[in-house]
């Protein structure tokens, strides 16, 4: 549905401006190729500003409140873009202007009926259909109007969303209050001529769980929004519910921590939800719209047991569903602990399924007593959360009616989804997905940090198995998690624009635009992408390689700093690369767009940084003192800087970003973790036996010390893989050290050839990079030189080995994946051949996983082969053709999202083979949270190992056979005996 879309920014400019206008394409018909809003009139347009006169606006008096909400920011919006507001007025046909604007929806607005009586405006399209509107021009709709822009709802949330369609194609996006992200000026604007249809939408109920709030939301709602009461009340909410009609969506799970009152403890909460029709319902641990946590009592109401206390938590349950009989509201059926934890009295697995039964008989009594005989219309939903799944396995009959929602696993990977049979449910199924979590292994409450591919990845996995009846988001304190909100949403609403695999990347980008402007965003959603593919790889929160209880232990990271380029160093120089850009642009951005490009993307995008910083450089002071740098003191003074510096940015975040406005919202340390805490800097004691000293990429001890003597040497070169490796000079003690370099053979080339260390601030250490002039190398299978560094009286030699093995005919032709220094390293998405069988194949999703391009093993559903015999002959298979200059014995390491198997009757298997060898079945299913599990999500990767026998040099291939669906192979490394230890994702070896 979206056009191919690169991120150079030329391109993305042509692309932007080609797509500005239209947020997402219209799920149905757009009759008369649908309405934009433009500065200029055109033939036909409806001038909404013109002149300085707002067209008036005229809605029913008898229309839903929600009506007159939506009417009232049109209006305001048209003023914030003009500097005009348009008058609101209630009444007839006669009362009509000349030229008005007509909100309403079908049934319950006199002037709507009579337009479709008299066939003025036709909504066959959308009469009946769960929220879904008409946009349309209307020529002479009546004997005294001219003309009128109509906007009709099939029902008032569908009149809703129409009229704030209207205002993001004004140019007014939803995060305008929420961001501050302002429009752009116009002096002008109009309706083209035509209709617009949209709806119903992809997803039934669509909305956010407001969570984990102590630390932003709640005190900032107490001291800023709802001061009366010091807590999230009736005024927050309002903010929230016109966010969410803004984004199209129905529903809210409310804030349920102990920092926070229950949603009903202030009458005015339900008040607002019903004003703004908004669907309200709790949590997977909140039954009956009951918060737990605020309003069970147990020194007055006992023991929060059904087995025990039946009678004292039905009338609980009862005094809240008399309560909001009148409301609209979907109920949480079932029962957990009075928190987020298991059910209280059952024994085992069994008699929790049994008493559950029991309970959500009991709880469908309540709401036919008292909000609907008929139970089945009444919105229910069974959250199979945690433990809650086990028991739902055991064989919990749960009434066809009840929606059942199936859960993430906290981290991004859905647990499971509805096999063939669930679909068949009267009551669907949904999603309850995270983008912001509490919890072990490791909480991450600071930022938005949940890669948009992720997202897209799993939500239209669950779109595709039918779970479209409710999609909610955990959204902790709604900032800043700003664009994943808007990109689930969007997803929610119309699910199709989403089809394609970097349609999330697309969605940034419009994003950004619809915000900054188009020029603006060329720059900025590379910069975003970028951010959170380094996320991707390790969330910031995750940075102290800590868990979530307390330690006094420094946990070191597991980055290299001294093989493949040194890959701490890569990580740094890519989050010191974006910091930089958003610097510059900071102060490139117009007045108007400032304090939303600080929330937006300069905060997030520094504080990343700077946390990355914090724990890279404390590792950097760890490791070089033990090598006897002086530069140790250096990293160690950068490391506590970064942590000062996230303290400025989170104290203008919160005092002086938009005049004091989002004063409390922004915590550097929720729940204050160590991972949050000023690095541990252990005592740093440098042995000075030795004025400097230099290390030579790769040689080091297993315990990052300095290797012995005097034989220093570089990895191997070759003419494929990394063409480049560092040699550091450093000083050791205080005085300094003037050193010259020269090399043996011309072939040998260096960035640099003398220099100078001195004991001042970043001046200790100085590294330099050695590559070769293959033009200039022997041409035979390894030639050696030598690089000899001179300085202080002392001498260090590294010998270069550089092998061209150009002789061998066969690597002349070659191009695939080769050999280099005892490794392989495979992208999965840069395959050299994939077969197809039985429908079923490898599908390239872009955008997606460590490598930036995965395989999707696709379709969702089909049938399991269980012999391995026959897998070569039947299964789908992807081939990767590698070149082994070694003889030995490989073991291959593939790499694949951490995703759980899709449906009951599934695992996470696939076959690896090398030639003809016999296919290898593995399995990364994991059960519960074991310590596997907890890696994965940390890593957002699954990891399996197969050996395989001794191979002779030359041309082989790997294969993966696909068994399971939904496996997404990511990448692989082949150890031939030279593979080293890294973090993030090592080079391709190509040739």
């Amino acid at each position: 549905m979206y056009i191919q879309m690169k991120r150079q920014i030329a391109l993305a400019v042509i692309l932007i401006y080609a797509l500005a206008g239209n947020r997402l394409q219209a799920q149905n018909t757009q009759n008369g190729g649908g309405v934009t809003v433009t500065a200029e009139a055109v033939p036909g347009s409806f001038p909404l500003v013109q002149a300085g006169q707002a067209a008036p606006i005229f809605i029913d008096a008898k229309d839903a409140e929600v009506v007159r909400i939506a009417a009232e920011a049109l209006s305001e919006d048209m003023k914030m873009v003009t500097g005009f507001k348009a008058e609101i007025r209630k009444g007839g046909q006669k009362q009509l202007s000349n030229i008005p604007v007509i909100i309403g929806t079908i049934g319950q607005s006199e002037l709507i009926n009579q337009l479709v009586e008299k066939k003025a405006l036709q909504v066959q399209e959308i009469t009946g259909k769960w929220e879904s509107y008409s946009v349309a021009v209307v020529e002479k709709p009546f004997a005294n109007v001219a003309k009128a822009l109509v906007v009709a709802g099939s029902d008032p949330r569908g009149t809703a969303f129409g009229v704030f369609e209207l205002s993001r194609r004004m140019g007014v996006s939803p995060w305008y209050w929420w961001a501050d992200a302002k429009p752009a000026h116009k002096e002008n604007l109009f309706v083209t001529a035509g209709t617009l249809v949209q709806g119903p939408p992809s997803v039934k109920y669509r909305g956010i769980f407001l969570n984990d709030e102590d630390w932003g939301l709640q005190p900032w709602a107490a001291q800023n929004m709802d001061k009366d009461i010091k807590d999230i009340g009736p005024n927050t909410y309002a903010r929230i519910f016109e966010l969410l009609l803004r984004l199209k969506a129905n529903l809210i799970w409310p804030a349920m921590h102990p920092s926070t009152k229950a949603f009903f403890h202030y009458p005015g909460n339900p008040e607002t939800a019903d004003d703004y029709a908004i669907l309200v319902g709790t949590s997977h641990a909140e039954p009956m719209l009951r918060n737990n946590v605020d309003e069970w009592n147990e020194k007055t109401m006992g023991s929060f047991d059904y087995f025990s206390n039946q009678k004292a938590v039905q009338a609980y349950w009862e005094h809240r569903v008399r309560e909001a009989q009148n409301l609209e509201a979907i109920y949480t059926m079932g029962m957990r602990g009075v928190h987020d934890s298991g059910m209280k009295g059952a024994k085992n697995t069994a008699e929790a399924a049994t008493m559950l039964e029991k309970i959500i008989s009991h709880q469908r009594d309540l709401l036919k007593k008292h909000v609907s005989k008929n139970v089945t219309a009444v919105p229910q939903v069974f959250t199979a959360y945690k433990e809650v799944l086990e028991i739902y396995d055991h064989g919990l009959k749960l009434p066809e009616d009840i929606t059942l929602v199936w859960p993430d696993d906290n981290f991004g990977y859905i647990h499971r989804l509805s096999n063939p049979q669930e679909q068949m449910r009267a009551g669907g199924s949904g999603v309850y997905y995270h983008a912001s979590y509490w919890g072990r292994p490791h909480d991450y409450l600071w930022l938005s940090s949940t890669h948009p591919s992720l997202i897209r990845e799993e939500m239209m996995k669950a779109y595709h198995l039918k779970s479209n009846q409710l999609w909610v988001l955990n959204v902790g304190d709604i900032k800043p998690l700003e664009h994943n909100i808007d990109l689930f949403l969007d997803m929610a609403y119309d699910a199709k624009a989403f089809q394609n695999g970097n349609s999330a990347e697309q969605h940034l980008q419009q994003w950004v635009s619809e915000v900054f402007g188009e020029e603006k965003a060329a720059i900025i959603s590379p910069v975003l992408w970028e951010y959170y593919q380094l996320a991707f790889e390790r969330k910031p929160e995750f940075m102290g390689w800590s868990r979530t209880e307390p330690t006094t232990q420094t946990n070191y990271t597991a980055y290299n700093h001294f093989y493949y380029g040194d890959e701490a160093q890569k990580r740094l120089d890519r989050y010191e690369a974006l910091e930089k850009q958003v610097k510059i642009l900071r102060g490139q951005m117009d007045a108007k767009d400032a304090d939303a490009f600080y929330q937006l993307v300069y905060y997030p995008v520094v504080g990343a940084s700077l946390m990355n910083k914090k724990f890279l450089y404390r590792d950097k002071s760890h490791l070089y003192a033990q090598q006897n740098r002086a530069s140790a003191s250096d990293y160690a003074q950068l490391a506590k800087q970064a942590y000062d510096e996230i303290a400025v940015e989170t104290n203008y975040y919160n005092h002086q970003l938009a005049n004091g406005k989002w004063e409390g919202m922004m915590s550097m340390k929720p729940r204050d973790l160590p991972a949050y805490q000023e690095p541990l800097i252990p005592e740093i004691k440098i042995g000075t036996s030795s004025k400097w000293g230099i290390a030579p990429e790769g040689f080091v001890t297993a315990d990052s010390s300095l290797v012995a003597g005097p034989s220093l040497q570089l990895p191997t070169f070759q003419p494929w893989g990394s063409q480049s490796y560092f040699v550091d000079l450093f000083l050791s003690g205080n005085e300094p050290v003037s050193w010259k370099v020269t090399t043996s053979d011309k072939w040998i080339k260096l960035t640099t050839q003398k220099g100078k260390l001195n004991s001042g601030l970043g001046e200790k250490q100085q590294r330099i990079w050695v590559s070769i002039d293959w033009g200039k190398a022997p041409k035979k299978p390894e030639s050696t030189g030598y690089i000899t560094f001179k300085g202080a009286g002392q001498k260090f030699r590294v010998a270069v080995k550089a092998a061209n093995p150009e002789e061998f005919a066969e690597l002349a032709f070659y191009k695939g994946f080769m050999e280099n220094n005892g490794h392989v390293s495979i992208f999965a998405g840069n395959f050299s051949r994939k077969t197809e069988r039985q429908a079923k194949g490898w599908e390239l999703v872009e955008g997606l996983g460590h490598s930036g391009k995965s395989l999707m093993a696709l379709p969702l559903q089909v049938s399991v082969l269980t012999e391995p015999k026959s897998l070569k002959e039947q299964a789908p298979v992807v081939e990767y053709d590698f070149y082994s200059l070694s003889e030995a014995a490989p073991t291959v390491s593939v790499f694949t999202l951490p995703t759980h198997p899709v449906t009951t009757g599934y695992s996470m298997r696939y076959g690896v083979s090398i030639d003809d060898s016999p296919v290898e079945v593995v399995d990364f299913k994991t059960v519960g949270r074991s310590e596997e599990w907890k890696v994965n999500v940390l890593e957002n990767r699954a990891k399996r190992q197969v050996k395989f026998a001794p191979l002779n040099k030359g041309k082989h291939t790997l294969k993966i056979y696909l068994l399971d669906p939904g496996v997404v192979l990511d990448y692989i490394t082949i150890d031939l005996g030279g593979l080293k230890r890294a973090y993030s994702i090592i080079p391709e070896t190509v040739k």
